[in-house]
């Protein structure tokens, strides 16, 4: 495993494993990101981009970043590597120890911190939400529904925690369909509880923590069939759990930058014109489909493989698995960011324009989605990136980079402001920043030595530009204008997307056929 016979393109077994992880995380991503596609388009039919949306929007964001943070962020940077190495070089009663005392560490101090909000949501609320303070019943609502989504921190950081593990023991569909409920809770809170209530909007709040109830329910049941299934232990002297507290500190910033970037953006959004904060969420959302399906997926099987080989010490073949996850970045990063920008309002029309998102919110929605696509080869590149830093229990690196992202971010993010950008400011700030922050995660596995560049990438990317150049073509000559896609009925939008989207693929396919690509320059 640690030499290839046959040269840096060649498969090998651990290659082949990851390759199926991945795939395997991809597809189960693909039907939860589907689920949360069909939720923006129940959410947007039923309260559009109203004060009400608007408001869950923020007063959700809160645990959603924070979940970002503890949950799949932070957390599993710091565990993975710790529980990695504990399975292979430590017995199984050790690694038993370890997530019952990491699980009573997290657990405690989540649960704590969840009360703490819930009493002084209304003093939270002035920091975060200033915007609302002068209209009493948006300010009013925002705290009813923070201190109903909050508590769904607790619960998906202990769900995550499961599926860390999981992950850790070759268990990954059942982790990445588990987002799946979250989405369905949201469809069904919307369609059958939101007419019942005096305030429809509250509906989603309390969606948000009946899913979280049943996320970690459901993943109980597969911890226990590899008999990891324990109670918590609080044990704070326990070696392991101090290692994940010492990298989870700078990891909570170092990793969830991006995160903490697009709250600052949905924060300042509040103060701009009413409907602000529901456009940044609905392309943020279509943005968020590629990124989470491929990029997302790809960074969770990555995390344990490099984990394993820095144990190892398998430097080469370290070097290899990053090199192998950056090209499917730029294989699958590249065309969809270039999809996003092109056909933006078709989507936009498509999913969500009705009577409550009109023609305006069409048109904003899809500025913002072009400011966001720019930055999606960073926000992917991130996820494969920064594990090659944290599978090496490296936190401060991130960190110092972390640091001069969001400092840009926020220059950015008044520079835009002052020059009238308004919501596409602050995402293109995040976009640029997002740039800013993998292209210094490069520089700094090139520096390390830790990443190197294998054979063959000057022809990949030539090819790579053929085929996206051939797809953007296509893509322009037959998007049409906006006023056609607004004057069509459903049915008709569905199928012209379609058209747009299968026939963009398969011109993209077929160009980088011709172009003499070949599967091997991925699959190694």
């Amino acid at each position: 495993m640690n030499s290839i016979s046959k040269g840096p393109c060649d498969p090998s077994q651990g290659e082949t494993s990851l390759l199926r992880a991945s795939g395997v995380t991809g597809v189960m991503t693909l039907v939860s990101r589907v689920l949360g596609l069909a939720r923006d388009v129940v959410i947007a039919r039923f309260f559009g981009a109203s004060d009400g949306a608007d408001v869950f929007f923020l007063a959700n964001k809160i645990p959603n970043f924070m979940r970002r943070l503890f949950a799949e962020g932070a957390f599993n940077q710091a565990f993975v590597p710790v529980l990695s190495e504990y399975r292979s070089q430590r017995d199984f009663a050790e690694v038993k120890n370890l997530v019952a005392a990491t699980s009573a560490s997290l657990g405690g101090t989540l649960l704590l911190l969840s009360t703490v909000v819930m009493i002084g949501a209304p003093f939270l609320a002035i920091v975060i939400a200033n915007g609302y303070v002068d209209d009493p019943a948006k300010f009013d609502l925002f705290v009813s529904m923070l201190r109903i989504t909050f508590p769904y921190l607790f619960l998906v950081s202990m769900t995550s925690l499961c599926g860390a593990v999981l992950n850790s023991y070759g268990k990954f569909a059942v982790p990445a369909i588990t987002p799946a409920f979250l989405n369905l809770s949201l469809i069904g809170a919307a369609v059958i509880l939101s007419p019942v209530l005096s305030t429809p909007e509250l509906a989603l709040a309390w969606g948000v923590l009946v899913a979280g109830v049943a996320q970690l329910f459901f993943q109980l049941p597969f911890l226990a069939r590899i008999r990891l299934l324990t109670l918590p232990k609080w044990d704070p002297a326990n070696a392991g759990l101090i290692r994940i507290k010492n990298l989870i500190i700078p990891a909570l910033f170092g990793v969830s930058v991006s995160q903490i970037n697009l709250l600052f953006d949905t924060l300042i959004a509040s103060f701009l014109m009413s409907g602000s904060v529901s456009w940044l969420y609905f392309s943020d959302r279509l943005v968020e489909l590629p990124l989470g399906v491929f990029g997302v997926a790809l960074g969770i099987a990555v995390l344990p493989s490099l984990s394993r080989r820095h144990a190892e010490n398998s430097v080469d073949e370290f070097a290899k698995t990053l090199d192998w996850a950056l090209r499917l970045v730029l294989l699958v990063a590249i065309p969809a960011a270039l999809a996003l920008y092109l056909i933006s309002e078709p989507l936009l029309v498509t999913l969500f324009e009705n009577g409550r998102f009109n023609e305006h919110d069409v048109e904003k929605s899809a500025a913002s989605l072009r400011a966001y696509s720019v930055g999606l080869l960073a926000f992917m590149a991130i996820k494969v990136l920064a594990p090659g830093y944290y599978a090496r229990q490296d936190t401060v690196t991130p960190v110092q980079i972390g640091v001069g992202a969001v400092v840009l971010n926020m220059i950015l993010n008044g520079v835009f402001f002052y020059f009238g950008m308004a919501h596409v400011g602050l995402a293109l700030a995040t976009s640029i920043a997002a740039i800013f922050n993998a292209l210094c995660l490069l520089f700094g596995l090139l520096k390390k030595s830790v990443f190197c560049w294998q054979p063959g990438w000057l022809g990949y990317c030539l090819r790579l530009l053929i085929a996206n150049f051939a797809m953007g073509l296509f893509l322009v000559f037959f998007v049409g204008s906006t006023e056609e896609w607004l004057q069509k009925t459903l049915s008709a939008r569905v199928v012209d997307l379609s058209f747009l989207v299968f026939g963009g693929i398969a011109g993209y396919v077929a160009f980088l056929l011709l172009s003499g690509f070949k599967w091997r320059e991925v699959y190694r």
